[in-house]
């Protein structure tokens, strides 16, 4: 089968999704389908790219990565129209892409949502009122999934937004993204406590990703600095660089808790298990996931985890069995903290259980079930919107 994913990013840049297309598309060529990565902006990593990584002029965003698309040159084109499917998983620049080499060739469009994009709709639509701009979204999304044969939605909850409150019309499929499971429960060891200045007998507290609005850092910044004041071994170790970062440090210098809330910076991804290994439970804030990832790894790596209770987490933490969920406030989410950072055997047992129940996000399991979404889409033969009758979730 001849494949064409389309991402508004890709590598160097460090997240979820790129981690996810980059596997997706490793395990679909182990299979023996070709696979093509179309993406705007400039080549990867010491200007080399990995094969059938298509670059295409575009105008960078200064200090996030990504590129605005101004043009799909001519060799895009031409692979574009030879393709038996078109999977993008952005809805705007490579979505519009997409949308467009799909309508005018017939092609079948598949859509992955990996963000909440109605829970920071002023990010993407600033310029314009919020009941407005909240308005635009839905509209927007609506006539996007009209020209969708599939949406692919990483967990239950998600989907039932997309298909509840943004009344997608196309069909909905849960897929969850997948991680590379021994990477997680065999760390290379390569950073350790000592290195962090973290005390051996501390009870370390973790977070990993992006240090953004829409990931609440500040928020989680602020009750780690509480919760080392009330209890005398916690840490709060907080993994990624982004945006609110210097403003996070300043928050936990203000807040006289700069020994015991410790903030990285960038690192590498290989490195994220290590991070992990040296903690204890992980924590997040953030109510505006579709499928964390992160929740995932740090289960692959025997962590319970504590979250709040929205869309996305709830799908990833089955409270009382591999962490504990909280309510959207400051106080229930420090006592849920609280309770793992002073109950050894409460970790042990739930990391245990966090760790068996990792193994279904194996990659090359959620990569075979996109590759049989792909495959019913083809069939079917009607190309775009063609709807029909499509497996749901992973046991098809």
């Amino acid at each position: 089968m001849r494949i064409a994913l389309i991402s508004d990013v890709y590598r160097p840049v460090v997240n979820g999704v790129v981690n996810h297309v980059a596997l997706l598309k490793r395990y679909l060529e182990q299979w023996g389908e070709q696979v093509w990565l179309f993406v705007p902006g400039a080549p990867g990593g010491h200007g080399q790219d990995e094969p059938n990584v298509i670059r295409f002029p575009g105008i960078p965003i200064l200090g996030t990565g990504y590129h605005i698309g101004a043009a799909v040159d001519a060799r895009s084109r031409e692979l574009l129209r030879q393709v038996d499917v078109i999977h993008v998983h952005h809805p705007f620049i490579s979505g519009s892409i997409g949308l467009f080499f799909a309508r005018r060739y017939n092609i079948p469009l598949v859509f992955t949502n990996h963000t909440r994009y109605d829970l920071y709709v002023q990010q993407y639509l600033p310029l314009v009122p919020e009941t407005i701009s909240e308005a635009a979204l839905q509209a927007y999304f609506q006539m996007f999934s009209q020209g969708c044969s599939a949406v692919i939605a990483p967990s239950e909850s998600v989907a039932q937004v997309i298909r509840e409150e943004w009344k997608v019309k196309a069909p909905v499929v849960v897929i969850p993204n997948g991680i590379e499971l021994d990477a997680f429960r065999a760390p290379p060891g390569r950073v350790r406590r000592e290195d962090l200045g973290i005390p051996l007998d501390a009870v370390v507290a973790v977070y990993v990703g992006r240090i953004t609005g829409e990931k609440s850092s500040l928020r989680l910044a602020r009750i780690g600095a509480i919760l080392a004041e009330e209890h005398p071994h916690f840490r709060l170790l907080m993994v990624g660089g982004g945006p609110e970062l210097e403003a996070c440090r300043r928050v936990v210098q203000e807040m006289e808790a700069g020994e015991r809330v410790h903030l990285t910076g960038p690192v590498p991804y290989e490195d994220v298990p290590d991070y992990l290994h040296l903690s204890d439970l992980f924590v997040s804030t953030s109510i505006t996931e579709v499928h964390p990832l992160s929740f995932i790894e740090a289960a692959a790596a025997g962590l319970p985890a504590v979250g709040i209770d929205s869309p996305g987490v709830r799908d990833v933490i089955c409270h009382g069995e591999t962490g504990l969920l909280a309510r959207d406030n400051d106080l229930s989410f420090g006592l849920r903290a609280l309770r793992l950072v002073g109950d050894r055997e409460m970790r042990e047992r739930l990391g245990q259980t966090a760790c068996r129940w990792s193994t279904r996000f194996a990659a090359h399991t959620t990569a075979r079930a996109v590759l049989r979404l792909y495959q019913e889409v083809v069939e079917g033969g009607s190309g775009i919107g063609s709807g029909g009758t499509l497996s749901r979730g992973m046991g098809a």
